[in-house]
């Protein structure tokens, strides 16, 4: 079992950043893959990004590509969400995502999420 309980949103102005944080707790935190999605009103939660547990493999949407980073560090049991050059198009509710089985980009297939944390981007 993995709880996670995601930090960092907020408001921020176009072209500014923020860092998403995800704490997760549980002993077997190391061994998942672990993403972000995001919810915009009115829309379907979309894949943002995720890390393999070894952090060898990262992907992207390609919305995102060359502007977020997702990191993790598993002494801590946290993984992040770097966001720069944020567009009013990236407001929505984010979520922190752990996955047992392996690796995937589809909501469907993650066990375990957060309660989300709200990014609002103003233009």
């Amino acid at each position: 079992q993995v709880q996670l309980v995601e930090s960092g949103g907020g408001l921020v102005q176009a072209g500014g950043s923020l860092r998403l944080s995800c704490a997760a707790s549980g002993r077997t935190f190391s061994m998942y893959t672990m993403g972000w999605f995001r919810q915009a009103p009115g829309k379907e939660r979309e894949f943002v990004a995720a890390i393999t547990w070894s952090v060898i493999s990262t992907d992207y949407a390609d919305s995102v590509k060359g502007r977020f980073t997702i990191s993790r560090y598993n002494a801590k049991s946290t993984v992040y969400l770097q966001m720069n050059s944020l567009k009013p198009e990236d407001t929505a509710v984010y979520y922190c995502a752990g996955y047992s089985a392996g690796w995937g980009t589809s909501s469907y297939e993650y066990d375990y999420w957060g309660q989300g944390t709200q990014v609002t981007v103003s233009s």
